[in-house]
C-alpha cells in the first residue's frame, strides 16, 4: 500500500434536552450533535409578538459584541416602527442572553447574529450548516425541524422545536466528530404564516448557502 487509509471520524448523533439553560452547554459533549433548552413562552408575549404586522417585525443581521445585543435589537424595533412596550424590551433582553449564553459557551465575545422575517420555504431541505455551531430559536411560527440522518439529505423521525425553544446545532466545521443530526426550515409558503427566527454564529462565520436560515 502507498498510503494508509484515514479513519473514519466518530459521529455525533445525540440531542440533549433541558429545561434548563446551562443544557445547551452539553454540546461540547462527546456524541452530542444539538442541545435543545425547552421554554415556556410568556401568555402576553405570545400574544404580542404573533399579533404584529410583519412589517413590524424587527429585521436585523450584524457581527457585533454580546455587550451590545439588546441595544441593537431596540434600534431593529425603531427602525420597523415597533412601538415600545414591555414585551419589546422583553424580546430584546432574550435576544441577548442568549447572545450571552451562545457566546459564553463558544468562548466569544463576539456573535454573528440575524433576526430574519420569513414567509417563504427558506432552506426546506434536510442539511447541516457549514458553521461551527448555531444557535436557533423562533419567537413566532414554527420551530426548525431536525431528524437523524442516514444519509446526505434524508431525515428519519422528523421532529421539532417548539415556538420559544433555544437549540444550538453543531455544523459541518465541528472539530473532532461528523453531525449525524439533518435540520431545516419548516415549508410554510402558502400557508400565511410569518416566522421571527433568530440566528447565532460565532463572528464572519455566516453561512449563506440557503439565502435564509432554517
Amino acid at each position: 500500500m502507498t498510503g494508509a487509509l484515514r479513519k473514519p471520524r466518530p459521529r455525533a448523533v445525540w440531542v440533549a434536552a433541558s429545561d434548563h439553560a446551562d443544557g445547551l452547554d452539553r454540546i461540547h459533549d462527546p456524541g452530542v450533535a444539538a442541545t435543545l433548552w425547552r421554554r415556556q413562552r410568556d401568555p402576553d408575549f405570545a400574544a404580542w409578538i404573533d399579533s404584529l404586522s410583519p412589517d413590524h417585525l424587527p429585521r436585523l443581521r450584524q457581527a457585533l459584541p454580546v455587550t451590545d445585543v439588546a441595544a441593537e435589537v431596540q434600534a431593529a424595533c425603531d427602525n420597523s416602527g415597533l412601538a415600545a412596550s414591555p414585551q419589546r424590551d422583553l424580546l430584546a433582553a432574550d435576544v441577548a442572553a442568549l447572545a450571552l449564553r451562545f457566546g459564553t459557551i463558544m468562548a466569544t465575545p463576539y456573535v454573528q447574529l440575524r433576526l430574519d422575517v420569513i414567509q417563504t420555504n427558506a432552506c426546506r431541505k434536510f442539511h447541516c450548516d457549514r458553521v461551527v455551531a448555531r444557535l436557533l430559536c423562533s419567537y413566532r411560527g414554527h420551530g426548525t425541524e431536525f431528524g437523524l440522518a442516514p444519509g446526505q439529505t434524508e431525515v428519519t423521525q422528523v421532529r421539532a422545536l417548539c415556538t420559544g425553544d433555544a437549540a444550538i446545532f453543531r455544523g459541518t466545521l465541528w472539530p473532532g466528530e461528523d453531525c449525524g443530526l439533518l435540520h431545516r426550515s419548516p415549508p410554510i409558503a402558502g400557508t400565511g404564516e410569518t416566522r421571527l427566527l433568530l440566528v447565532i454564529d460565532l463572528p464572519e462565520e455566516e453561512d449563506g448557502d440557503c439565502g435564509l436560515p432554517h
